[in-house]
């Protein structure tokens, strides 16, 4: 009897694939992971036919651990990584590595789009900025670029699309991935003939737009050679990364709220219309939930910062990590847990990788300001992770200009840290939750749409039954009255900087 759901997890540096049971227990899971290539100052690309391997084998391994048989495997879905542009030709055969969501290098296409459509035009049909952080403009860029390939580009796919078509040969999306193109009508839930006429590209180089929940197809015997399934096993849809974790955390009706802290984070609430932000910071995405949309706010390196702080200046708690058999990041809180909220001063710009929410500029670079003679290396760890959640709360503020928001859910791998939940909810000035899962909220999310598309749950409030709240972080009164004080200051910092990131960014020019 096919009883388990398989869900996918495609992310930034890996695929988690995990076994779920109809109860919405989690049976296993096993992760594959593979390189992103960052190049040029903020381009980054990865190959999709590592993504393959890594369904593949993660697939092998994860039925072998956990005793199943291809046979029982009720249905696969998928939630991917999203805004991202891997040109395929007709036959779904990739021809070149597919550029990531935040890949940079399509300013100048950005820039044209805008001399052929007003910003507050393009917004309001699509639910986002003009940015480059997009597919449409990234696939702009190739047509400009590499007019060979884009020549014989057939569709552009987003990452578990991809995925999707060399499971089942079916080229398609679903409205969350489609949503996050730039090239879709959030109005009239259609490719936006508006758009693409300004953008000049032709609506056929993207796939039909389907529900999350629709059954796309059956596992193909080449497929099914490859991963160890059985051939014709449903494939549903599929989501979005954003939106399935929504899913996932139980953000599937309106009135609740998350933020997803991984190597990017967002904060996103669910609602019935968009919320529309007159500068336009916010973004407007379709739910996986039919019926509801999933606006959010996102910063590019989040987690990101994190793992580049331990890299670069926990050489201390690594060691010791290693020594002790321990995560590092555990003695990383240790030591920040050591130094009194506002890092003595310590103010950190979190912008690695340039910036989306609030200031939508690629160019933005991290900056370290305050530093003296006493400051010390702890300082500089606390500062880290203060920069990124001022920079979530600027996004909570934007968002309760138009809804209320009593209680985040704190999720990704980022919500394992005691101190950076803290931190959170002192400076949103809210209760902040952390779940009994916290990185399998998303695949946890692509399950629950795999299991309605299968009939085995009857709508997406079965997510209920699964979730539950481990921690609760209250915010203190005093620790968010410096928050407070310190986030216009944080803001100061970023505007008068901004020019300065934009005479750098021409000196790295200049050097490549």
């Amino acid at each position: 009897m096919a009883d388990y759901i398989l869900a996918h997890d495609l992310g930034t540096t890996g695929n988690k694939a995990t076994l779920y049971s109809p109860a919405g227990q989690l049976v296993g899971s096993c992760t594959a992971s593979y390189p992103t290539h960052y190049f040029n100052g903020n381009w980054a690309e990865q190959e999709p036919e590592e993504w393959w391997r890594a369904i593949c084998s993660s697939t092998r391994t994860l039925l072998a651990q956990a005793c199943v048989e291809p046979a029982e495997i009720a249905v696969v879905a998928l939630s991917g990584q999203m805004m991202g542009c891997t040109a395929v030709d007709a036959d779904g055969v990739a021809l070149r590595p597919s550029l990531l969501y935040c890949d940079q290098r399509a300013t100048v296409q950005a820039g044209r789009l805008l001399e052929a459509i007003d910003m507050e035009r393009f917004y309001a049909i699509a639910g986002h900025r003009v940015s480059a952080s997009y597919t449409l403009e990234k696939l702009m860029w190739m047509r400009d670029h590499e007019p060979a390939l884009f020549a014989n580009t057939g569709k552009t796919l987003c990452a578990k699309d991809y995925i999707n078509c060399r499971l089942t040969g079916r080229m398609a999306t679903d409205f969350s991935d489609a949503s996050g193109t730039n090239a879709f009508d959030l109005n009239r839930f259609a490719w936006s003939d508006e758009i693409l006429d300004a953008a000049g590209i032709s609506a056929d180089l993207f796939p039909e737009p389907l529900e999350s929940s629709a059954l796309l197809g059956g596992i193909t015997d080449v497929a099914a050679r490859a991963t160890g399934l059985l051939a014709g096993t449903p494939v549903a849809v599929g989501g979005g990364d954003g939106s399935c974790a929504g899913v996932g955390v139980g953000c599937v009706r309106p009135g609740t709220a998350y933020n997803y802290l991984g190597s990017s984070s967002w904060i996103a609430l669910t609602v019935t219309e968009p919320i529309v932000d007159p500068l336009m910071r916010t973004m407007n995405w379709a739910h996986c939930v039919p019926g509801y949309l999933h606006p959010s706010g996102t910063m590019q390196t989040a987690g990101a910062t994190h793992k580049w702080i331990k890299e670069t200046l926990c050489a201390v708690e690594v060691a010791e990590a290693e020594r002790r058999g321990c995560d590092p990041y555990e003695l990383i809180d240790q030591a920040i847990e050591q130094v009194p909220a506002g890092a003595r001063g310590l103010l950190i710009l979190p912008y690695l990788l340039g910036e989306r929410t609030p200031w939508w500029n690629p160019e933005a670079r991290a900056a370290f300001i305050g530093a003296s003679l006493e400051t010390q290396r702890e300082d500089f760890l606390r500062a880290a992770l203060e920069g990124v959640s001022l920079n979530l709360g600027i996004i909570v503020d934007i968002f309760r200009k138009h809804v209320p928001i009593e209680n985040i859910t704190m999720i990704g791998g980022g919500a394992r840290s005691r101190v950076w939940r803290q931190i959170h909810a002192d400076v949103f000035d809210c209760p902040v939750e952390s779940l009994n899962y916290l990185e399998e909220a998303t695949s946890m999310g692509a399950a629950v749409i795999g299991g309605v598309a299968a009939g085995i749950f009857p709508d997406f409030g079965v997510i209920d039954r699964f979730v539950q709240v481990r921690d609760r972080a209250l915010p203190d009164a005093g620790r968010h009255a410096l928050y407070a004080a310190i986030t216009p200051v944080f803001e100061h910092a970023y505007r008068a900087l901004k020019e300065v990131h934009s005479e750098l960014g021409r000196i790295r020019q200049c050097e490549r």
